[in-house]
């Protein structure tokens, strides 16, 4: 199954905010989904995070995208819509010490987002899927396809309206390209 894992276009928010799961709208999807368009193969599904970012993207792509809350960004809780500057820095030295377990609080850690993003990908079916998404999300798929530790796929860089095509077959994963 081909994957071609796409990352929404930059966000209409403030730098230095926390937004994860903060609903913001983004940059002007259309030139992009043009651009992407030509690197799909004809008739491809995508499947897209309901977030407003990676909605507008996906239906600017695909006529009928299905929306799937299993694709939605890491939760931050508390944490959303705040300034990284002005968070807890004991709290945040606790998550650099723990990336996969810690908990912002009322949010979710990297390996609940990772196992929630798993389940999504364990459900899709055909030769191939266009998933609209967020930079967590691809790494945390990226990282179990690739059986990366967690030190490594949580910093991985994927740009604003880029796709990446990932190769699954019953032999394992191969990441064909990142950031197109």
């Amino acid at each position: 199954m081909q994957v071609f894992l796409i990352r929404h276009p930059r966000p209409l928010v403030e730098d230095g905010i926390c937004y994860g799961r903060f609903d913001v709208g983004c940059e002007d999807p259309l030139p992009v989904a043009a651009r992407l368009r030509e690197l799909l193969p004809a008739g491809t599904p995508v499947v897209t995070s309901p977030l407003q970012r990676a909605r507008r993207l996906a239906e600017a792509l695909h006529p009928q995208p299905r929306f799937d809350a299993r694709l939605m960004e890491i939760d931050f809780g508390d944490w959303e819509g705040r300034r990284w500057a002005d968070l807890d820095h004991g709290r945040l030295d606790d998550w650099a010490a723990d990336v996969l377990h810690f908990v912002p609080p009322g949010g979710e850690s990297a390996a609940m987002l990772q196992a929630r993003v798993v389940d999504c990908a364990a459900s899709l079916q055909g030769a191939r899927v266009a998933l609209v998404t967020h930079c967590g999300v691809m790494r945390a798929l990226l990282g179990h396809w690739l059986q990366l530790p967690v030190g490594e796929w949580s910093q991985l860089k994927f740009e604003f309206g880029s796709v990446s095509l990932i190769e699954l077959t019953s032999d394992g994963a191969a990441l064909r390209y990142t950031n197109r």
